[in-house]
C-alpha cells in the first residue's frame, strides 16, 4: 500500500528523483565526505519537513528519492540542500584540503523526475 503523508488540510504522496554533481564532476565524494554527506543531508531534509527515502553518492554525482510536501517547491528544498550543505563542507573540510572550492562546491542546477508508480524500479536504480 502507497504510503499518504498529511497536512493540516492535505493528504499527499510527493517523492522525486533527484541527481546533482559537484563542480566540474570532481571525485571529492570520496572518503571522509561521503560518509558524512548522507547524515547531513537527511539533517538538512528534515529541517524542510522533507524525507530522504533512499539515496546514494556516487563517486561523481549523487542519487536521492525525497519526498516533499507540496508547500515547498523541489527547487526550494534541493536549493537549501545543496546550498548549506556546501557551508557545512567548507567549515569542516576547508582548512584541511588544498584547491577545495568551499561554498562552491556543487554545480549548478539539478535533475528532478517524479516517481509516482515507478518508485520500486526507482528505489533499484538509486540503489545499484
Amino acid at each position: 500500500m502507497r504510503e499518504v503523508e498529511n497536512l493540516s488540510h492535505t493528504k499527499w504522496e510527493c517523492k522525486y528523483h533527484v541527481v546533482f554533481i559537484p563542480k566540474c564532476r570532481r571525485k571529492a565524494l570520496y572518503d571522509e565526505l561521503r560518509r558524512h554527506l548522507g547524515e547531513v543531508f537527511r539533517r538538512l531534509a528534515q529541517q524542510k519537513e522533507s524525507r530522504i527515502e533512499e539515496g546514494h553518492l556516487m563517486p561523481d554525482h549523487v542519487h536521492m528519492m525525497i519526498a516533499i510536501p507540496p508547500k515547498f517547491a523541489v527547487c526550494q528544498v534541493i536549493g537549501y540542500i545543496k546550498g548549506k550543505s556546501a557551508i557545512h563542507l567548507a567549515r569542516v573540510y576547508g582548512e584541511r584540503k588544498r584547491n577545495f572550492v568551499g561554498q562552491h562546491f556543487w554545480a549548478r542546477g539539478y535533475f528532478v523526475s517524479t516517481v509516482g508508480r515507478d518508485e520500486a524500479v526507482i528505489r533499484e536504480y538509486i540503489r545499484n
